[in-house]
């Protein structure tokens, strides 16, 4: 936990004075961000930083873009890269930081390009577009790849598509760089799978459905043409509290050790905490809480894993000091104000 951390946020700039990505300097005791300065990108609707911590991408719209992370925790631009397809709207790397994963929801492509030695973004390697009709008209009645992710085996990627209620399953590898379907994960109808992420030791994966609003954990076991998968337990976004019919899981998180795992939840703008047996990944509810904003599209969770900040899209950043034993969430310091933000990344500078 020691050193020194920023915060990234990324934010749609259609309108409004955001210019594309924020940067803040992190409190970590006090578990506040401090602003600094801002990074002009076209809708930086989605962020994320390689895993070694010294680059950030964000999407764009014409494509993506990569940044060095300098050791102050401010931002050189490196290069954009076009993904030919619409905008995305979710990023995630592998855990060597060899390729970059692009999900479409508007066009339901997902797209893999190659990272070069510097960070920086190379070429497109594969994409697929996924084929179908969902059942719900002007919401999931096509495609909509809302997240993909490389397994922590290296051997398979899975793509969430919330549109035709399935997380596809390709193999893919270095040799060939191309992406096979061999299997799919089939959810309950008008469910919208929307993100997911597997511990880190490549043991569970947890599985958060956007209208269903719940969450599925599934165990993971490598295999040679398929992985084993299989569900373990769902659990409902806020713990069984009584949802409205506006209520859509939007946004989840593990804490800095998997101990936690968080929710939040659009309509009732609330986070829901569940305590995570890192031995049985079974999830049991601990709260479900207020944020004071709307549309907590995502949650930042400090390195301390005592102070998280909720990122309301509808214009807020609020912070909040978290008492596990209490299952109590306590605003610990002033909201900010931030037009449409979406996405924040933490990371540890050098």
């Amino acid at each position: 936990m020691k050193g020194k951390y920023m915060a990234y946020v990324g934010s749609y700039s259609y309108t409004g004075k955001a210019k594309g990505i924020s940067v803040f300097d992190v409190d970590v005791e006090k578990g506040l961000f401090l602003p600094r300065c801002e990074e002009e990108v076209n809708n930086a609707s989605y962020l994320v930083a390689s895993s070694d911590g010294k680059t950030l991408y964000s999407i764009a719209d014409e494509g993506v873009v990569s940044f060095r992370i300098l050791e102050n925790g401010s931002l050189a631009k490196l290069n954009t890269a076009g993904i030919r397809g619409m905008r995305g709207c979710h990023l995630s790397t592998d855990k060597e930081d060899k390729y970059l994963f692009v999900s479409g929801f508007h066009d339901g492509k997902s797209t893999v390009l190659r990272l070069n030695k510097d960070g920086s973004v190379g070429e497109i390697v594969d994409g697929v577009y996924h084929k179908g009709l969902g059942s719900v008209a002007e919401r999931s009645f096509r495609p909509h790849v809302s997240c993909t992710r490389r397994t922590p085996d290296g051997k398979f990627v899975m793509v969430a598509d919330s549109g035709i209620d399935q997380v596809k399953i390709y193999r893919f590898n270095e040799k060939d760089e191309k992406l096979a379907l061999v299997d799919a994960i089939r959810c309950d109808l008008e469910s919208a799978p929307k993100c997911f992420r597997f511990s880190s030791d490549g043991k569970f994966i947890y599985l958060l459905y956007e209208l269903k609003n719940v969450i599925d954990v599934f165990t993971y076991e490598t295999g040679g043409r398929v992985p084993k998968i299989e569900k373990i337990q769902t659990i409902s976004t806020t713990g069984g509290q009584k949802m409205s019919q506006l209520t859509a899981a939007c946004s989840m998180r593990f804490s800095t050790h998997e101990d936690y795992l968080y929710c939040g939840n659009a309509g009732d703008n609330s986070i829901g905490i569940f305590k995570r047996d890192k031995e049985t990944g079974l999830l049991d509810f601990l709260c479900c809480l207020p944020v004071s904003g709307d549309y907590p599209k995502d949650i930042a969770v400090f390195p301390d894993d005592k102070h998280i900040a909720s990122i309301n899209h509808g214009g807020n950043i609020s912070f909040f000091h978290v008492d596990y034993e209490k299952k109590l969430m306590i605003m610990s310091g002033k909201s900010i104000k931030i037009d449409e933000p979406n996405s924040c990344v933490f990371v540890k500078v050098r």
